[in-house]
């Protein structure tokens, strides 16, 4: 009776950790839907650097512009939030023809403000898939939302694995962020204010802080175009 007992325990117990065991195999098969709609909506993963959003879903060209992966060779791209806060309030935007074929580095879109334009590099090459016609309707959604309803492109990338390469994620976006920043401030010392010193978001509109310095050049300067 005793053996019994002790293989009906053991039975039991069993059981009851094949029956436990089940549960986190749902919770993980649910993680991957929660990631997947977080990489169509990177606005979701905030990090924040010396006052400006920094997702680190995302990959960054050195001229404020953003990637992010949505297939082996569909990549969306943006501008990044230090460039919608260094243009401030955008007059306008130009985008690429569907089809046309853009390199990494090469200019892709301008902004005009007050009169004046500042082009912008693309992060990727390939074909351009698709435009953000509702940001060319209202170009403020780049400013405000630039990593989600602001989105200005998709791009077909034949070559996107190794495009990626070339652009800054992780740690080094965030260091490159906090340089950009740092370099910014010691320029122009009131540009980013106590929000950003203080560890919160800059101002919308930094150009307003800019004084003795044309906005489009010092934005030339920081987008290298």
């Amino acid at each position: 009776m005793t053996v019994i007992l002790v293989l009906s325990t053991f039975v039991l117990f069993l059981l009851i950790d094949h029956f436990f065991s089940k549960k986190p195999v749902v919770q993980m098969a649910a993680k991957p839907a929660r990631a997947a709609i977080s990489s169509v909506e990177p606005r979701l993963q905030p990090q924040v650097v010396n006052g400006f959003r920094v997702p680190e879903n995302l990959r960054y060209h050195p001229g404020h512009t953003w990637a992010l992966s949505e297939s082996p060779s569909l990549v969306r791209i943006g501008i990044d939030d230090f460039a919608s806060k260094m243009i401030g309030k955008i007059d306008q935007i130009t985008l690429p023809q569907r089809g046309q074929w853009v390199r990494q580095g090469q200019k892709i879109w301008s902004v005009m403000r007050d009169g004046k334009k500042v082009d912008m590099v693309s992060p990727i090459e390939g074909s351009v898939a698709d435009v953000n016609e509702e940001a060319i309707r209202n170009p403020e959604l780049a400013r405000k939302d630039p990593y989600g309803e602001g989105w200005l492109l998709t791009v077909q990338s034949p070559d996107a694995k190794t495009n990626f390469r070339n652009l800054l994620g992780g740690a080094l976006a965030r260091w490159w962020t906090e340089e950009a920043a740092g370099r910014l401030q010691r320029r122009f010392p009131m540009a980013l204010g106590a929000l950003a010193q203080d560890g919160g978001v800059a101002t919308d509109d930094l150009t307003q802080h800019i004084t003795g310095a044309d906005w489009s050049e010092v934005a030339r300067e920081f987008f290298l175009s």
